[in-house]
C-alpha cells in the first residue's frame, strides 16, 4: 500500500513539474516549446485576453491543454472562445503568425502594442 502511494505521489510531482512551465527563457525572452517568441498585448487585463477572432488568427494563444494549471508566475486564463490560455505575471502570451523560425521576433512593437515577453 506505501508503494502504492508513493509512486502516485511521485507521478504527481512529476506531472507538476513538466507542466509548471509552459514556456522557456531563451536570449533574454520567452518561448514556447519550438522555439517560437511568446509576446503580449498592451489591450490586454491582468488574466483576460481582449485578442480574439482576426487579431487571434495572427496572434495565436499559447493554448494550455485541459487540466493543466500553473504555479508561481503562471496561469491559466479561459478566453472568451474556452480556449485554455497561457499566461505569465497574469499577462496572456501569444505568437505571431509571421514569426517563421525559432528566434524570429517580427511581432515587436507592431501596432505600438505587442511586446516580446521577458521573464
Amino acid at each position: 500500500m506505501f508503494i502504492r502511494y508513493l509512486f502516485a505521489a511521485t507521478l504527481f510531482a512529476a506531472s507538476t513539474v513538466l507542466i509548471a512551465a509552459p514556456a522557456q527563457d531563451k536570449d533574454g525572452m520567452l518561448v514556447d516549446s519550438e522555439g517560437m517568441t511568446l509576446y503580449t498585448y498592451d489591450k490586454d487585463s491582468e488574466g483576460i485576453s481582449t485578442c480574439h477572432s482576426t487579431c487571434a488568427e495572427n496572434w495565436p494563444p499559447l493554448e494550455a491543454m485541459a487540466g493543466e494549471t500553473g504555479s508561481g508566475k503562471w496561469s491559466v486564463v479561459t478566453r472568451e472562445d474556452g480556449i485554455s490560455q497561457w499566461s505569465y505575471k497574469g499577462k496572456p502570451l501569444y505568437t505571431y503568425a509571421r514569426d517563421m523560425e525559432p528566434g524570429d521576433r517580427d511581432g515587436e512593437g507592431k501596432g505600438g502594442v505587442w511586446h516580446v515577453a521577458k521573464p
